[in-house]
């Protein structure tokens, strides 16, 4: 059965008549008093020459205890465009609250003290607000077409964290955490409210209410280098982004995060379904794809002991594990995740074998780590591979939800694709 929604209604141009400052550049900093007086007079020159409207550099600083909060109302004497608001806390997420709140600017934007992501992206990230096509626009170092300088742990890091994001929050934007990003003012107003995060989390969190509220979310493929005097603790960002969601997670699928009111205040409506059938409620697609799993291990079991009484064990194996794998994917293409019809099965079935193998190779590799560790007995050999796999049934539904049925990658075409 096809699902009919009403499509959201578009978001009115900002009419930059009569209104002085149209955009407010915020550059949330801590201890940049080396830095900040060349990012700032960059970031000015550009605007002054590039950008067609009023515009304000804010300044936020976040409790700095060198010479930074100098330096900035230094600056903000000299440049008329250049402000200062100073917080007696900590927090990247609330001094962009701070900041955001207290402006009289029509289109709100961030970046980073470093300018690592390069200024040229700066008017198609905020054209897309002025001219009323969207509502929040982010620079993506994910997206076709960005360019990105950095070592492969961060690469490593934020595609493991954005994956993580669409297998737990079903979120359908690239990259999270570029500190790049613009939203509309009137926009702002109402979500600013709703997202409690103070820190590195406030990103993904306005990102996740905006994106269950119906908004158009623009993003931009940005050129990026990478920092190499970064100061963030990527370990404790790690374990606050974690618990952050859990928390947003929780707050989703209890029904804390009044998405239904928030759609109703931003005036768009139901949000428009991409895919047709497609589950939205975390909790049923974890049931279904439990019981999927219940039904393949049974129908594992089943196989393996009726080509037992033919061939050898390991052969056994392999064969009822493959034959199940693909009836897996199969059942959670269709139950766990709604996607009906022929188009995309071929890929899904590949790259369901591909998260097969990784699951795979997990719980094998955890056997052999063992092995090669101790001489194990019999009872810490079932508790590794218990361990395994669970680990590897975690891995699987964020492979499943978060790539290879991904809402967002299921109106991509593919060479050899037939129509339902």
């Amino acid at each position: 059965m096809t699902v009919t929604t009403p499509r959201p209604r578009e978001p009115l141009p900002i009419d930059t008549v009569g209104i002085e400052t149209v955009l407010d550049v915020v550059i949330p900093v801590y201890n940049e008093e080396a830095g900040l007086e060349p990012c700032i007079r960059r970031l000015h020159a550009h605007l002054t020459t590039k950008f067609p409207y009023g515009f304000r550099i804010t300044i936020a600083d976040n409790a700095s205890t060198d010479s930074t909060l100098a330096v900035a109302r230094r600056l903000a004497d000299e440049l008329a465009e250049v402000t200062v608001v100073y917080l007696a806390e900590q927090g990247r997420g609330r001094a962009l609250r701070t900041a955001w709140s207290t402006s009289d600017a029509a289109v709100l934007a961030y970046m980073e003290v470093d300018l690592s992501t390069d200024l040229a992206a700066l008017p198609p990230l905020v054209a897309p607000l002025i001219s009323g096509h969207s509502d929040l626009a982010i620079g993506s170092r994910l997206a076709r077409g960005a360019r990105v300088v950095r070592g492969p742990k961060r690469e490593l890091i934020s595609r493991c964290y954005n994956l993580l994001l669409r297998g737990t929050l079903a979120a359908r934007f690239t990259d999270a955490q570029c500190g790049f990003k613009a939203i509309r003012a009137d926009v702002a107003r109402r979500l600013l409210p709703r997202v409690h995060d103070p820190a590195w989390f406030f990103d993904t969190e306005l990102l996740v209410l905006a994106q269950r509220a119906g908004l158009r979310i623009h993003e931009v493929p940005v050129d990026w280098v990478d920092d190499p005097d970064s100061r963030v603790d990527i370990l404790a960002t790690a374990i606050a982004d974690l618990r952050g969601i859990a928390r947003l997670t929780r707050a989703t699928a209890t029904g804390a995060v009044p998405v239904s009111r928030l759609r109703d205040q931003l005036g768009r409506g139901p949000i428009r379904v991409d895919t047709p059938g497609v589950p939205v409620s975390l909790p049923t697609q974890l049931v279904r794809f439990a019981a999927v799993g219940v039904a393949s291990t049974l129908a594992y079991l089943l196989l393996f002991l009726l080509l037992r009484l033919g061939m050898s064990a390991q052969p056994a194996n392999l064969l009822a594990l493959l034959v199940t794998a693909v009836g897996n994917t199969t059942a959670n293409r269709r139950l766990t995740f709604g996607i009906r019809g022929t188009r995309g099965a071929g890929r899904h079935q590949f790259e369901g074998l591909v998260v097969f193998g990784l699951g795979l190779a997990l719980t094998s590799g955890s056997l052999a780590l063992l092995h090669a560790l101790t001489a194990p007995g019999v009872a810490l050999e079932l508790a590794v591979l218990v361990g395994a796999n669970l680990a590897a049934t975690v891995l699987r539904f964020l492979l499943l939800r978060g790539w290879v049925f991904h809402p967002r990658r299921q109106s991509w075409p593919s060479p050899g694709d037939d129509r339902p």
